[in-house]
């Protein structure tokens, strides 16, 4: 699951418009390659009215969670109209972050951290800002016209629009699935006074199949197209502020950051490439880090290790929130010590996490004993829970 931070920008100048629209599209599109993008489709801005729907409907039930930034101001992410009266085409981009290796592998390794393919890497909002700004400028210089771009958090609705401009369709999972690169896709858009011509959307190719569904390790989807963000794992380990919750915690096993279980099952992925951008490669300290490296990390090491990474946006307590639980999935005895370490912690959130690893890990009398010691000095009501709760 992304973050609020607008990846936002106007652009305007004049330039020199081609006589032939399809040229200019063509041209537009070269350059979009020549930036980096992978994929490029243009969509008008009438085209998602069933997303629409669906979108309001999501938000009605509930399922947006503690996200309130998705239902505020909901007319302007319904129709790309309601956030800029003035659009007339909408061009959707793609860059490929295709892994290199099996995202569900590390799930066997108990002992270490299965963080998201997507976060692994720089964060992909600052670079495919600059690609978006860097071709809007191009399309200015160009042709007359009025631009904004769009990376991920403003109220645009890329995944519907991208099915619309051709890119992929949004699978059972809700997300963008592409015949050529898979489920691995990031998403950015344009918007231009511009009438460029349209793209063909593309058409659902999940069929009969449920794989997507049927992974899903906290049953986060109610039907297929439908999903309660209050039980997906990315929604739990990242936008989610408090303690997660009892239910769900052993379902999380090592997933401290993210999940790509119903990507990564995606039959489609077979034709899925490997992404090509450097700067959103894996990072070596990222792949599989052990559990307790990352339990032992203060706010500076912190901060330092995820320099560049959209990780760093949960901050530390949230990060260790995590790191705690999968130790607690674990099963691995040695590692009670650094659940330990943490029942002193500043974080009532940090050390509520600590405990519950602790009443995974320890012997009943052993916890026993733990918790009469604690008793006297815990002061924050959430802890105290959490040890009564594990008794």
């Amino acid at each position: 699951m992304a973050g609020r931070r607008a990846g936002v920008a106007d652009l305007r100048g004049p330039g020199f418009l081609s006589s032939d629209p399809a040229e200019l599209k063509a041209q537009l599109e070269r350059e979009a390659r020549a930036l980096g993008f992978d994929c490029i489709g243009v969509t008008a801005p009438g085209t998602i009215e069933a997303a629409g729907k669906h979108f309001l409907e999501f938000i009605a039930s509930g399922g947006h969670g503690d996200m309130d930034w998705l239902a505020n101001q909901p007319e302007r992410r319904v129709d790309p109209r309601g956030l800029w009266a003035d659009v007339r085409s909408v061009i959707m981009l793609g860059v490929n972050y295709g892994p290199d290796q099996d995202p569900l592998a590390v799930l066997q390794q108990r002992t270490r951290a299965a963080i998201s393919v997507y976060a692994q890497g720089d964060d992909y909002h600052d670079l495919i800002k600059k690609r978006l700004k860097a071709l809007a400028r191009w399309l200015v210089a160009t042709a007359p016209s009025d631009v904004k771009v769009f990376v991920d958090t403003a109220a645009v609705m890329e995944k519907p629009l991208a099915q619309t401009a051709g890119l992929g369709w949004q699978g059972k999972h809700t997300n963008l699935v592409s015949r050529e690169f898979g489920s691995w896709l990031f998403l950015g858009a344009i918007y231009t006074t511009l009438e460029l011509p349209r793209d063909d959307a593309e058409i659902d190719h999940c069929g009969s199949c449920q794989a997507c569904l049927d992974i899903c390790p906290t049953s986060a989807f109610p039907a297929p197209y439908k999903l309660d963000a209050r039980r997906c794992i990315s929604y739990l380990t990242i936008e989610n502020k408090g303690p997660i919750p009892r239910e769900f915690r052993k379902a999380i096993g090592n997933r401290i950051y993210g999940c790509d279980d119903c990507l990564a099952a995606c039959p489609w992925n077979k034709f899925a490439q490997e992404g090509r951008e450097v700067k959103l490669a894996a990072r070596d300290e990222l792949r599989a880090p052990e559990l307790a490296a990352l339990a032992r990390l203060d706010d500076g090491a912190f901060r330092a290790l995820f320099t560049k990474s959209p990780v760093k946006r949960i901050g530390r307590d949230r990060f260790l929130r995590n790191v705690l639980i999968a130790i607690g999935n674990s099963g691995e005895i040695a590692l009670a010590d650094e659940a330990r370490r943490r029942l002193d912690d500043a974080s009532p959130l940090v050390r509520g996490a600590a405990v519950w690893a602790l009443g995974q890990l320890t012997s009943r009398e052993e916890f026993a004993a733990m918790k009469s010691a604690a008793a006297s000095s815990e002061h924050d009501d959430h802890v105290r829970e959490e040890w009564q709760a594990a008794s």
